[in-house]
């Protein structure tokens, strides 16, 4: 996956800073603690709080690559479910996975996923090609989110809790990870270079 991201020209922190294990283990756990600290950014909506969570999501999912962005995703979820408080309000354990929030918990992994490949195979070259990805991730999330609801709520409620108020927000988070996201990774280009 790698080498197709550098022969596609792809500009990730992976092909720029991922070198070593230990660099690539690092940016994984930073990764999962930006994504944590995140989390707790919060407005209380019930089932499902409205959180920076997201915003960490995309703008890992456009910088990390697919290796990194999906081993920081799937780290971030194993430490809620053993006990750690990564999850919104502080909240932690394997209750959180079959609450109003898992299906955007899942959604998370697979939106993070998608778009690392969109970034290895080089879509988030240029602004239109990074607000594709974006906006991918964001039917990933949503979609296993509201699936999810329906499932404990059904359809009707499930769009009254888990989309109509979060949409202008989301909106907003992803124009702001669309700039930051072009910024890491300018950033990184220029680290990578001295």
């Amino acid at each position: 996956m790698a080498d197709m991201a550098i022969k596609s020209g792809a500009a990730t922190l992976e092909t720029m800073l991922g070198g070593t294990f230990a660099r690539k283990a690092a940016i994984t756990v930073l990764g999962s603690l930006f994504l944590a600290a995140m989390s707790q950014v919060q407005v209380p909506f019930f089932p499902v709080p409205m959180t920076l969570q997201t915003m960490a999501v995309m703008l890992i999912g456009i910088t990390f690559g697919f290796r990194l962005a999906t081993a920081t995703l799937a780290l971030y979820l194993i430490e809620g479910f053993v006990g750690l408080p990564v999850f919104a309000g502080f909240s932690f354990g394997p209750a959180v996975f079959v609450g109003g929030t898992g299906g955007y918990l899942f959604g998370f992994l697979g939106a993070a996923a998608l778009m690392g490949l969109m970034a290895d195979r080089g879509i988030t070259k240029t602004w239109l090609g990074m607000f594709a990805t974006l906006a991918v991730g964001q039917v990933t999330i949503f979609g296993l989110g509201i699936a999810y609801l329906t499932y404990l709520y059904g359809f009707d409620k499930a769009l009254a809790y888990g989309l109509y108020p979060f949409v202008l927000g989301d909106l907003l988070k992803t124009a702001i990870a669309l700039l930051m996201g072009k910024g890491v990774l300018k950033g990184a280009a220029r680290f990578a270079s001295l």
